[in-house]
């Protein structure tokens, strides 16, 4: 297993992106619009918000001179009160298979984001303004832990690498304990499971600004 002090890269992502995806193709078509575990959205919908977060990140790091106070100014829409606001959509008609290259895509430019932006560059987000590893660990986290959602909805199998877990917990959940499961500590940190020891957090963030 990698250090937990090891750098996140945008390798990592590519790799949380791609077992995502194995992972979901394996669900049948009739399914996705159940709802994804405990969140209220579909399953359509969550792989649509979890697509539209690696744009974001993307977006954010797109700039010469990225804002610190704000977001790129793109629209956000919801399709239903309870759905979530996105910019990013995928054309039902191209079916699930469709649906899953968006995704795809839309990590393939926060990884390309996170490879060609210079180290110096700090991007706007409401939990700390970050730097490209700080965009991919965040890229990483909202994979594993929505693909969790949605393998929950779906009745899918899913376990993604400790390593890559342990990364992005020392990267952005500085205070989770390092003496547990990385995964388990990492579904506890966003608020999903029960951590023994440990009091689930009723609210929960992570720190993505970069550390001195």
């Amino acid at each position: 297993m990698a250090e937990p002090e090891s750098p996140v890269t945008a390798d990592d992502l590519d790799e949380a992106v791609r077992l995502a995806v194995a992972t979901l193709r394996q669900a049948p078509d009739g399914v996705w619009d159940g709802r994804a575990g405990s969140l209220e959205w579909s399953c359509w919908e969550t792989v649509e918000h979890l697509a539209d977060d690696l744009f974001a990140y993307a977006a954010q790091l797109g700039l010469r001179m990225p804002p610190l106070d704000t977001y790129v100014p793109f629209v956000l829409e919801r399709r239903r009160p309870e759905g979530p606001a996105n910019t990013i959509r995928a054309d039902r008609e191209a079916g699930p298979a469709g649906l899953l290259q968006v995704l795809e895509s839309c990590g393939a430019l926060l990884s390309s984001m996170v490879r060609t932006t210079p180290p110096e560059v700090h991007a706007h987000h409401g939990f700390g303004a970050a730097d490209p590893e700080g965009s991919a660990a965040m890229g990483i986290v909202e994979t594993l832990v929505h693909t969790h959602d949605l393998a929950e909805g779906l009745g899918l199998a899913w376990a993604p690498p400790s390593g890559m877990c342990a990364r992005v917990l020392a990267r952005l959940f500085p205070d989770a304990p390092r003496d547990t499961d990385p995964w388990a500590t990492l579904l506890w940190s966003t608020g999903r499971a029960d951590l023994p020891g440990h009091e689930r957090p009723v609210k929960w963030r992570w720190y993505s600004a970069p550390r001195p």
